[in-house]
């Protein structure tokens, strides 16, 4: 079954800040909201899939539950009319944690939602007051309680590299995500947009972007968190758009449209680096044969042999050969020894 998204992009909408990171009108090229187009935005969409297509509208951009209310109620209203005629199977929405209470909460249950896209970032109340993100971990977890009250299904979003976020920080985030019971996760490393206060920092030293190399590993750290936790993650940076590599909206950062899967291989090879470092006195400087799951191959060896060279040469492994076994699945791994005479 594919799954289609319907997004209609509603940006700074309900924002009552800036936060230093944020330009939605650049992340998402839309820079106004008509109400009257999004019926039209939705049937487009529509008559492009097929009727095994899994649905969703989303509402992206803005803090959606933060809007006005009868505009949200409209909105809402006519998502679920879709539903109601069964061409599209939920609705979604992004939004930030103070903006979800009580009021809000009993809008939402009145309506088919699949999830809130919950835009965490980081649990760490020094974080947030530097970003000027306007609330707090305790807003993070009241809204979460609410949601969990109402039975209303989340997906906790968080960012890699924000201003005095250490990979400690970011743990203890993905760590909480998984504690509140989350549907889902998200992975932002940050980017630095024009036009934002991260930009001026940024230019006068005052923050220092990561490079790829480094938001890849920190990361895949923190894709394990919700891996040993099994919580899906949906994505990992950014969706690639022409905005992400034009030289007047992007500024600085690790944007790299590959990144999800460099961040999968990554893990890969931190989940391989440590078996081999349990099994040092079998494995070290021998030839291996490395199993995983049915199309993983690509990943376990990583862009242009990246995570091979980095094994052989860290661990003297003679030689590596990546096998696939449909017994495995997920990140599941199995080594063991080749025989020597058929190392090459």
């Amino acid at each position: 079954m594919r799954h289609v998204n319907i997004p209609i992009f509603i940006p700074h909408l309900g924002c009552p800040n800036q936060c230093i990171f944020c330009n939605q009108r650049h992340i998402s090229g839309k820079v106004e909201f008509r109400e009257a187009d999004v019926e039209g935005q939705i049937n487009q969409v529509l008559s492009t899939v097929s009727n095994d297509d899994f649905c969703e509208i989303a509402f992206f951009g803005g803090s959606f539950t933060g809007i006005d209310k009868n505009l949200m109620i409209r909105l809402l209203d006519t998502a679920q009319k879709y539903v109601n005629l069964g061409k599209v199977n939920g609705i979604r929405m992004s939004t930030r944690p103070d903006y979800i209470s009580d009021d809000v909460i009993d809008i939402l249950k009145k309506y088919a939602i699949s999830y809130v896209e919950l835009g965490v970032q980081t649990m760490s109340d020094k974080v947030l007051s530097y970003i000027k993100r306007g609330h707090t971990v305790a807003d993070t977890q009241n809204a979460v309680k609410l949601l969990n009250e109402a039975k209303i299904p989340f997906v906790g979003q968080m960012m890699i590299g924000l201003p005095y976020a250490t990979i400690d920080d970011e743990i203890k985030c993905a760590e909480a995500i998984c504690k509140f019971g989350a549907s889902g996760s998200r992975i932002y490393p940050t980017l630095v947009f024009s036009n934002t206060d991260l930009e001026t920092i940024t230019k006068s030293g005052e923050y220092i972007p990561l490079s790829v190399d480094e938001a890849i590993k920190r990361s895949a750290i923190v894709l394990r968190v919700f891996y040993n936790n099994n919580v899906p993650c949906f994505r990992i940076g950014l969706c690639d758009s022409d905005n992400l590599h034009s030289s007047e909206t992007y500024v600085a950062g690790p944007n790299e449209p590959s990144i999800g899967e460099m961040v999968k291989s990554r893990m890969y090879f931190d989940i391989i680096a440590e078996e081999i470092l349990k099994q040092s006195k079998v494995l070290f400087g021998k030839c291996l044969i490395i199993e995983c799951s049915k199309g993983k191959t690509s990943q376990v060896i990583g862009n242009k042999r990246k995570n091979i060279l980095e094994l052989k040469e860290h661990f003297n492994i003679k030689d590596i050969k990546v096998i696939e076994n449909k017994s495995l699945v997920d990140f599941d791994i199995k080594i063991k020894v080749k025989e020597e005479n058929l190392c090459v």
